[in-house]
Order: structure tokens, then C-alpha cells, then sequence
């Protein structure tokens, strides 16, 4: 796969699809690589070339030392689409990513066409909850948070009956480097967009999951309430809604975006 050189740091990203098609972005969520978005690219690939990306610190992009802001994981999404020469695009992130799409939405909505926030909140947790991951993290390395991670991102029933692709989304999350996801924790912890939300203009569509408890419907609906235009799609899962039920994800998606 290729990288995308920046001023301090190198983007390990995939570009998928007919350069004729306009371009889908996707962003991942903490924790996860690009992969996280296999579910999805046999459906958007029909109608978009698809952008993905491994947020800084993770996988195969830089990790520079931290800690990390949105405002800095954001701008690194600026210098790939400069570098590949990309105009307007679509933008759909998940969590983290979501935090992302808020940021990039309200910064250079010049080149963005639609947006799509999933399962995220313009604040989650708090500095208690995110310093307690990061001790676990600095003690014990991935291992020591993996586990529980599925606990809140799939739902109990999800756990039983597709315990092979969570057991491949859990290794992923074991396979992080430890550093790179503190750093983001970092960005996470001190995202607070709940007075800049409102400023968005950008044609948006929220998506949560029923049974998300880290970033929980109501927190979409706040989202959908305050960004002008917005939809929202609440859909039978918990965080990680588009491999949980991903033909509905897919299908909320390409609907929004057609």
C-alpha cells in the first residue's frame, strides 16, 4: 500500500476505484486500521472511489510523539487529499473519525461535499475514564484493554454468533502500537465541540447505534439537532455499527450519498 509523505509525518493510506467516480473518504475509529472498513468496500466501490486512511499513530502510519490533537490528526487528512490531488470529496467517520468529520466540516467545507458521522458524540468521556485507559495502557500494553474494547463496541448476541470477526477486529486493536494509541487518546479526551457544532453547514447524516453506550443515540440525535440539514439512522448495534450491521450501514450510506 502506499504512504503519502507530510511535513512531519507519513500516511499509510489505500485509494480503490474508478478515478472517473467522485471520492468517498473513510476515517477510522481509535484503535483500528483501515481494514475496519472491509465490510463496506465491495458496496462503495459500485458508485465511489474510496479513500482510507490509517490515522496517525496507528498501523502502518507515523508515530510521532504525542500527545495528539484533532485539530493535528485532521489537518494530516488536508495534506493526504492535497498530495493526492483530490478536490471535494465525501467524508464518513466512525468515533474518532467521527471527531474528524466535525472538525474538517466546520474548517474547509469547501472541500467537502456530504458528510457522515458515526457513533460518535462532540464529547466523549470524560478525563477520568480516558486517563484510567491510558494507565491500563502504560501498565499492561494493548492486551490489557482489547477485550473489554469488543465489550463495548459489539453487542453480546453479535459476540456469540460472529466471534471470528471479533476476534479479528480484537486483534487488530491488540496489534496497535501502545504509544501511538495513547497519543490519540490524547485527541479523544480533549475533543469538546458542543459550541462548535452548531456552525456546521455542511449536508450531513449522523448514524448510532442502538445499543452504544460509549457514544449513544442521544448523543447523535444532539449532533442531528444542531447541524443544519442533518439526518440521523439509528441502526440495531453498538459502536462499531458498520461491521455490526453493515448492509444496513452500507445501505444508509449509499442512500444519503446518492
Amino acid at each position: 500500500m502506499p504512504f503519502a509523505q507530510l511535513t512531519d509525518a507519513r500516511i499509510h493510506y489505500s485509494l480503490e476505484g474508478d478515478s472517473a467516480l467522485p471520492v468517498l473518504v473513510l476515517s477510522n475509529s481509535l484503535g483500528t486500521d483501515f481494514l475496519m472498513w472491509d465490510s463496506q468496500m465491495d458496496a462503495f466501490l459500485n458508485t465511489f472511489r474510496v479513500l482510507r486512511y490509517d490515522t496517525r499513530g496507528h498501523c502502518q502510519s507515523s508515530i510521532t510523539p504525542g500527545p495528539y490533537t484533532i485539530d493535528q490528526v485532521s489537518k494530516d487528512v488536508v495534506g493526504l487529499l492535497d498530495s493526492l490531488h483530490l478536490g471535494r470529496v465525501h467524508f464518513c467517520g466512525l468515533s474518532m473519525g467521527g471527531m474528524t468529520a466535525m472538525w474538517l466540516a466546520l474548517n474547509i467545507p469547501e472541500r467537502l461535499n456530504k458528510v457522515i458521522f458515526c457513533s460518535t458524540a462532540v464529547k466523549i468521556g470524560t478525563v477520568e475514564t480516558w486517563q484510567s485507559r491510558i494507565d491500563a495502557v502504560e501498565k499492561g500494553g494493548m492486551n490489557a484493554i482489547a477485550a473489554s474494547t469488543m465489550e463495548r463496541w459489539f453487542t453480546k448476541s453479535f459476540r456469540k454468533n460472529q466471534p471470528s470477526t471479533v476476534t479479528r477486529i480484537q486483534k487488530m486493536v491488540s496489534a496497535s502500537d501502545s504509544a501511538g494509541y495513547i497519543a490519540n487518546c490524547s485527541a479523544v479526551r480533549d475533543f469538546d465541540f458542543r459550541e462548535q457544532v452548531s456552525h456546521i453547514t455542511c449536508n450531513g447524516l449522523v448514524i448510532s447505534g442502538k445499543h452504544d453506550q460509549a457514544t449513544t443515540p442521544a448523543d447523535g440525535h444532539f449532533i442531528a439537532q444542531q447541524v443544519q440539514s442533518a439526518g440521523f439512522v439509528e441502526l440495531d448495534a453498538a459502536h462499531l455499527s458498520n461491521i455490526e450491521a453493515s448492509s444496513q450501514f452500507n445501505r444508509a450510506v449509499l442512500d444519503f450519498l446518492a
